[in-house]
């Protein structure tokens, strides 16, 4: 049984997302809404929510117990800022912790995401048999023989 380690990232998230794209609704501020402060627009993919989504969930259930904020530290990124001078090393910015908490809450409804108290979320059993099952079927479709034993 191939688990969410087995399966290479970029193609596990991408089936992920397909498949909570049909589960998970995009609320009417998410094409306003940027990623992070130092971001000057909102993410222009239109599938953006939905690969969001996916990789939240694969992060809470490798890091889980985590809460809000370690996950805007996570989707962060090194702020620009200006190049006049160059004096003082580039920032660390967090990422917007509001579309994190609401993919949140929309993966609790789900049942694929818990609260464990104040220590943060937890993934759940379905939601671990969702990456375990998307992680499988992302194998097969591979078809790469050094990943045979996973399948």
């Amino acid at each position: 049984m191939a688990t969410l380690y087995d399966a290479p990232t970029d193609e596990l998230l991408e089936a992920l997302a397909d498949d909570l794209d049909d589960r998970l609704e995009a609320p009417a501020w998410a094409e306003f809404a940027k990623t992070g402060h130092d971001r000057e627009m909102p993410p222009q993919q239109d599938d953006f929510w939905a690969r969001r989504a996916a990789s939240i969930l694969r992060k809470v259930a490798i890091d889980g117990p985590v809460g809000v904020e370690r996950l805007s530290t996570e989707y962060g990124s090194l702020a620009k800022g200006s190049t006049r001078y160059r004096v003082s090393p580039a920032k660390k910015t967090d990422g917007s912790k509001n579309v994190i908490r609401t993919i949140l809450q929309q993966l609790e409804d789900e049942g694929l995401v818990q609260e464990q108290g104040s220590e943060g979320r937890i993934v759940t059993g379905d939601g671990r048999s969702l990456l375990d099952d998307t992680a499988g079927e992302v194998l097969e479709e591979l078809d790469r023989p050094e990943l045979e034993r996973y399948v």
